[in-house]
């Protein structure tokens, strides 16, 4: 099996970001499937706050906000998380909101694909 070096990116914005009209999730989720990118998965969270907040957004239920913290991560080689990172990197800068993209090497032990 031929060693490649393999990474995990993580995009950290919120549920209310928007890239056009699409939002800001689903927009990279759908560029990464079309340019090739292995996995993507957006978490939500429940519960955060970035640089620019005013206030911590939470899910409890007596909070009207939509606005909660969204992770965006996709595992593929690092060379081809690079390519995509740089792809993406124009838009990211002119996002009225702010993000955080973070790349980390990882390790994999297993990597099976399904029966399509």
């Amino acid at each position: 099996m031929k060693h490649h070096d393999y990474s995990v990116m993580k995009i950290y914005a919120s549920t209310t970001d928007r890239m056009g009209s699409k939002l800001f999730y689903e927009y990279v989720v759908s560029l990464a499937k079309d340019s090739g990118i292995s996995g993507v998965t957006v978490y939500r969270g429940i519960m955060g706050f970035g640089m620019s907040s005013k206030h911590i957004s939470s899910s409890k239920f007596w909070e009207l906000t939509e606005k909660l913290p969204v992770t965006i991560e996709m595992v593929d080689e690092t060379e081809k998380l690079d390519q995509f990172f740089a792809q993406i990197e124009p838009e990211l800068m002119e996002m009225p909101k702010g993000c955080l993209v973070s790349i980390e090497p990882i390790g994999i032990k297993l990597l099976k694909p399904g029966k399509k």
